[in-house]
């Protein structure tokens, strides 16, 4: 692996193979954002830790795990809809495309998308956005997989991510934001992203968004609430980076994992609650947290959306949606924008 600095000095670039490079923001901003977060949420009541502090890698591996239970359906039925429509999709772009997919993990659904890309046509270029190092690993499979596919990931945040990507010569981009992650916005935030989002796409650009669907709580809650626990080690493993990244001592045995359905608000709520008197020093963030039994820090919302409610975010964003595929169960919902 060859290791080079770059500008803005935020970046160095790691260029693991012909085929494969990624961007990897300098740690110390990490650092610093994680710190930051942790002083801003946990500072002061309501007690909150922001969702995209779960993927450092042993987060990012608990989420595959996650996928592949059985309770869990949006990954796989995400899954479904994009092989099912692999050809309509092929047709809907109707020439070259570079991938690029915000949130892309291990890249597992991927692959579904870079068939319907080598449909439309041959060259594919695939930019996976990740705040994990996974990208390295995730994204790093699919060079042997797909020897067409020119891969060049980068580990930032989505903004970032995209704001590297708006300098980057060649193709049309189509913008993946896959497995409902725009649903752990709150509705004013996830329009505000939505419109980041557009204000960075070029003319001929494409944007494809997967969206979980309301549906029935219990089917929601048995989803977030797995009979294997791997749900609940995924929420603690919060605490666990914080004890590690900025010397807290959360005892991670003193908290339990909630997550019931809000039907009001129409979202899934994630807490990690208290199950002692406990006082919890986190140096890194300057602060010491004092909590009773039953006190709640909040990780997570999951909203759930209705298809006139994705058809309005769209319009209100700047987008103009150009098909809306569903299951036929109507659980998952996969949509294909550009810009109005």
């Amino acid at each position: 692996m060859v290791r080079q600095r770059m500008h803005p000095p935020a970046y160095f670039r790691c260029v693991v193979s012909e085929r494969f490079s990624y961007y990897r923001v300098a740690g110390r901003r990490r650092l610093a954002d994680l710190a930051g977060a942790v002083r801003d949420g946990l500072g002061s009541r309501p007690y909150s830790i922001p969702p995209r502090f779960f993927y450092d890698d042993a987060g990012s591996a608990l989420f595959e795990e996650i996928c592949s239970l059985p309770e869990y359906y949006p990954t796989r039925t995400e899954a479904g809809i994009l092989g099912s429509v692999r050809r309509e999709l092929a047709g809907l772009l109707g020439g070259r495309f570079r991938l690029v997919e915000l949130g892309s993990g291990h890249s597992t659904k991927t692959r579904r998308v870079l068939d319907a890309l080598e449909d439309a046509g041959p060259g594919t270029e695939y930019v996976p956005i990740d705040i994990s190092d996974v990208v390295e690993a995730g994204a790093g499979s699919l060079v042997d997989d797909y020897p067409r596919v020119a891969v060049t990931g980068v580990v930032d945040t989505y903004e970032g991510g995209l704001a590297l990507v708006r300098g980057m010569d060649g193709p049309p981009n189509l913008v993946a934001f896959l497995g409902s992650s725009l649903g752990n916005m709150y509705p004013d935030e996830s329009v505000a992203f939505l419109g980041m989002v557009r204000s960075m796409m070029r003319p001929g650009d494409m944007f494809l968004l997967g969206l979980d669907l309301a549906k029935d709580k219990s089917v929601l809650e048995a989803a977030y609430n797995d009979s294997a626990g791997v749900t609940a080690r995924f929420n603690l493993n919060a605490l666990h980076r914080i004890n590690r990244e900025l010397g807290a001592d959360f005892e991670v045995s003193r908290f339990s994992h909630q997550a019931p359905y809000n039907a009001d608000g129409g979202r899934i709520e994630m807490y990690l609650v208290s199950e002692a008197d406990q006082t919890v020093r986190i140096p890194g963030a300057g602060i010491t947290l004092r909590l009773r039994p039953g006190d709640r820090i909040h990780t997570e919302n999951s909203y759930k959306y209705t298809v006139p409610q994705i058809r309005m975010m769209a319009r209100d964003a700047g987008f103009a949606v150009r098909r809306l595929w569903r299951d036929d169960n109507e659980l998952f919902s996969v949509t294909l924008m550009e810009p109005a």
